[in-house]
């Protein structure tokens, strides 16, 4: 069995068996295969020595630690998979170290920045901005209400179902990561933005009969997360917030450091953003150490 064909296999278990989501498929599969490429003896074949000398050569090439280390995990998943089928009898993953990598604290953006976002957004759909018009508006503002208020990964928003908006709950039900479902909390202001876009929505003949609440003519049938991306950017230039600053991965970070810096518990932070293992969501510690700070500051009878 060739190379191409193992990875092709542990592609479909990674699809079936564990619910992979496409974009991590194909992250897998360019992994892979830029080591199958590299790799003479073929990558199915390869020793601890032939995958050490590719990794450093990933590192020669100036890849980050971070790109690094998802290469070596890539080879732990497929190597591990080959040894479980009993395809190989050990695993050459197993006595290599992870590149060292430092955790950057995420980009985010201020509440009141956040607010501004918000408020643009709202203003537009009275008068929508040159180009555009009163359904592209009210979408707009719908996503960003919805994503500022749950946090939500921007493929889960895009894909939302639209039976979201046609219940009038204050939480639904998110499938994430690994098809595993969590519980999410809806703000007045996001179901109410939502609920104006379902009705504008079943208006439009190509979007009425369609099971995603913010549908599109793409492959996937729902909006593009590159097209809300895009959008998302356009709006913040135009409440004076910089494009560079803006993306549905900033908005989702805003959502976690704002609710941690107003009391949230940490793990509470975690069962909402949907991430598996605490240490995940620790890249927020910083806030909470600032708000320790602060609280000591103002409430400590020996603070200055």
């Amino acid at each position: 069995m060739s190379s191409a064909v193992r990875i092709e296999a542990f592609l479909e278990m990674m699809s079936a068996e564990r619910g992979a989501a496409e974009n991590t498929l194909a992250s897998y599969r360019r992994d892979l295969e830029d080591a199958a490429s590299a790799i003479k003896g073929g990558l199915a074949n390869a020793t601890s020595g032939d995958i050490r000398t590719y990794l450093d050569g990933v590192a020669a090439q100036g890849f980050a630690p971070t790109s690094q280390a998802r290469k070596l995990s890539a080879l732990r998943q497929f190597f591990k998979f080959l040894y479980a089928e009993g395809l190989r009898q050990d695993d050459p993953t197993g006595t290599l170290d992870s590149p060292k990598k430092g955790r950057p604290l995420p980009k985010t953006m201020g509440e009141a920045e956040a607010g501004r976002l918000l408020d643009r957004a709202a203003a537009e759909v009275a008068e929508p901005p040159p180009g555009s018009d009163s359904l592209s508006a009210l979408r707009l503002h719908a996503l960003v209400e919805v994503l500022y208020a749950t946090g939500l990964r921007v493929s889960e928003l895009v894909g939302l179902p639209v039976t979201v908006a046609q219940r009038d709950d204050r939480f639904f039900m998110v499938r994430g990561k690994g098809n595993k479902e969590r519980m999410v909390p809806l703000s007045a202001k996001a179901r109410t933005a939502m609920t104006a876009w379902l009705a504008a929505r079943t208006k439009v003949p190509a979007y009425a009969e369609s099971a995603f609440l913010f549908p599109s003519s793409s492959d996937s049938g729902h909006l593009p997360r590159q097209v809300f991306a895009r959008d998302l950017k356009g709006l913040a230039a135009r409440a004076g917030i910089a494009a560079s600053k803006i993306s549905p991965h900033v908005l989702r970070h805003a959502f976690a450091s704002h609710l941690l810096q107003n009391g949230a518990d940490l793990r509470a932070v975690q069962q909402l953003l949907g991430h598996a293992d605490i240490s995940t969501t620790q890249i927020y510690t910083h806030v909470l150490e600032e708000r320790l700070v602060r609280l000591v500051n103002d409430h400590h009878p020996l603070a200055d």
